[in-house]
């Protein structure tokens, strides 16, 4: 109970005895009784029924807003799960993230792609046809990936960028410069490789087989081309690169070299739209035994650096 109402009763009381006393005095010296007392009674007797009625209703507010909090906790609760569950769920190009009701996560097609208006976003793809984004290619692949309907054709499980764009007659690589590429080729990567040492951005892992090829001349060719490789081997990891995760050599030396279409395409020799790590060494025309599989190795060290 409150100490208003604790003091109330006190009043209460002291106003009983007050006015009991009162009535024996003025009984001794009148007949009829006095009517006084039944307003203060009454009136204070309103008070406390007031205020243990304003007290009820507080009450019940409290413990109305302690379970609508406790509702709202819940359900924050639970949509916090299924948030956190596409958190460290990884979807490929063309894909999102998304929640199930039973709080796992999976990856589904990606349902509208956003109008580029810009006209070098457009992309042209392996089949010479141009799409409004690269999204839109990711898209179509995706379709085709998970049998969707929207799927265009079985070839197009296999689109990929050639470059941005819209598609255009590019010129026919000759004969004399497809023999010379391979070298031009495992020059430019040994140069990327040393241009993102200088300006430290490269990691550490990779850092040290650059240091290895700028004193080793065999390991020159050799660490650039793995480096390469098993940077291009992203998602999945899986031993191989395909056409379309060639896409970061392919697109930015289109417009400079006419021959690094057909140059790889000559890599993937079995047609199978990969290309294994022995395949890109051969291309490159390096001595296989230079070739060694450190994909695993440098994936380590990177989990390790972070």
């Amino acid at each position: 109970m409150s100490a208003k109402l604790q003091l109330l009763l006190v009043a209460l009381l002291l106003a009983v005895l007050i006015v009991d006393v009162s009535a024996k005095r003025r009984g001794k010296y009148r007949l009829r009784t006095t009517t006084t007392e039944a307003p203060v009674q009454d009136e204070i007797m309103n008070m406390l029924e007031a205020d243990e009625i304003a007290e009820e209703a507080a009450t019940a507010e409290e413990a109305e807003v302690t379970l609508e909090n406790g509702r709202n906790e819940a359900g924050s609760k639970q949509q916090r799960l299924v948030q956190d569950a596409c958190i460290d769920k990884h979807c490929g190009a063309g894909r999102v993230c998304k929640s199930t009701e039973e709080g796992t996560a999976e990856c589904v097609c990606v349902e509208l792609c956003n109008q580029e208006v810009d006209p070098r976003r457009k992309v042209c793809t392996n089949y010479n046809e141009t799409f409004g984004s690269d999204c839109e290619v990711y898209q179509a692949r995706c379709f085709c990936d998970t049998g969707d309907a929207r799927c265009k054709g079985p070839d197009y499980q296999h689109v990929h960028i050639e470059y941005y764009g819209e598609c255009r007659q590019m010129p026919m690589c000759k004969e004399e410069d497809m023999a010379d590429f391979p070298r031009r080729m495992r020059d430019w990567l040994f140069n990327i490789m040393r241009d993102l040492a200088d300006r430290q951005e490269l990691p550490s892992h990779y850092l040290k087989m650059q240091r290895e090829a700028e004193t080793n001349h065999t390991l020159r060719w050799a660490n650039a081309a793995i480096w390469k490789w098993c940077d291009l081997d992203g998602h999945p990891h899986d031993r191989t690169v395909s056409r379309h995760e060639l896409f970061p050599i392919r697109a930015p030396l289109m417009a400079l070299e006419h021959c690094i279409a057909p140059f790889l395409d000559s890599c993937d020799v079995n047609d199978d739209h990969k290309i294994t790590l022995i395949e890109w060494g051969k291309c490159l025309q390096l001595n296989e035994d230079d070739i060694d599989d450190k994909c695993d190795e440098l994936a380590e060290a990177n989990q390790e650096q972070y």
